[in-house]
């Protein structure tokens, strides 16, 4: 749910909504699209394009850096809880990304929306500086987890990201994206907050079968 702004390459048309953003802004466009009103993180070299970003949009956007990935991860987590709010973090790759993993499990084991950005290398799958497979590492603490591997599928992903973790039984969902994802432009359309999948209703039958059980 995690960067060098080149500002001319920017194509924004009000009239349709139609931008051409850097991947880093993308992200946090979503953010801000889908209600994040305050992000919580700590800084590293895979994520720096998207603190530019945030620096960009900071009289939209609040980031609180902590002092420990692990700790930005509990606050996130805390937040959701005391507003009723998805909580957001970021961290950057490697030992930034392994950092989350007890705070994400805190919130799958205690059903608290979480949306978890990390910034892996962009050289997946070759042992590279500070690479870690942090999907499979926390495969079994989230609802769902997600590799970013075009621009294009950026802003769909988050918006995915952020139904998934508040629909039926509440958890995390952690998006890794590759630096050279948030460094790419693609079009951006703004879309409404997603709303949680509605649960189906039970029959009395279903209902019945469940107290047989």
């Amino acid at each position: 749910v995690l960067f060098d702004i080149t500002g001319s390459e920017n194509i924004q048309k009000k009239g349709d909504l139609l931008m051409k953003l850097s991947g880093s802004d993308i992200i946090v466009e979503c953010l801000l699209e889908q209600g994040a009103d305050t992000i919580f993180g700590y800084p590293g070299g895979a994520v720096l394009n998207i603190y530019d970003s945030l620096y960009k949009y900071s009289d939209k956007i609040k980031h609180v850096i902590t002092c420990h990935e692990q700790g930005a991860c509990h606050a996130a987590d805390g937040y959701a809880r005391s507003t009723g709010k998805t909580g957001v973090v970021l961290a950057t790759s490697g030992p930034g990304a392994t950092n989350l993993v007890t705070g994400i499990a805190t919130a799958y084991m205690d059903s608290v929306p979480l949306v978890a950005g990390n910034v892996s290398c962009g050289l997946l799958g070759l042992d590279s500086f500070q690479e870690v497979d942090i999907t499979g590492i926390t495969m079994p603490i989230t609802k769902h987890n997600f590799i970013v591997k075009s621009v294009d599928d950026l802003a769909d992903t988050i918006r995915l990201a952020f139904r998934i973790a508040n629909t039926g039984r509440k958890g995390p969902v952690l998006i890794d994206v590759p630096k050279d994802i948030t460094q790419a432009m693609a079009e951006y359309v703004p879309q409404p907050a997603q709303q949680p999948d509605k649960n189906p209703a039970l029959s009395a039958d279903e209902i019945n079968a469940a107290v047989e059980l």
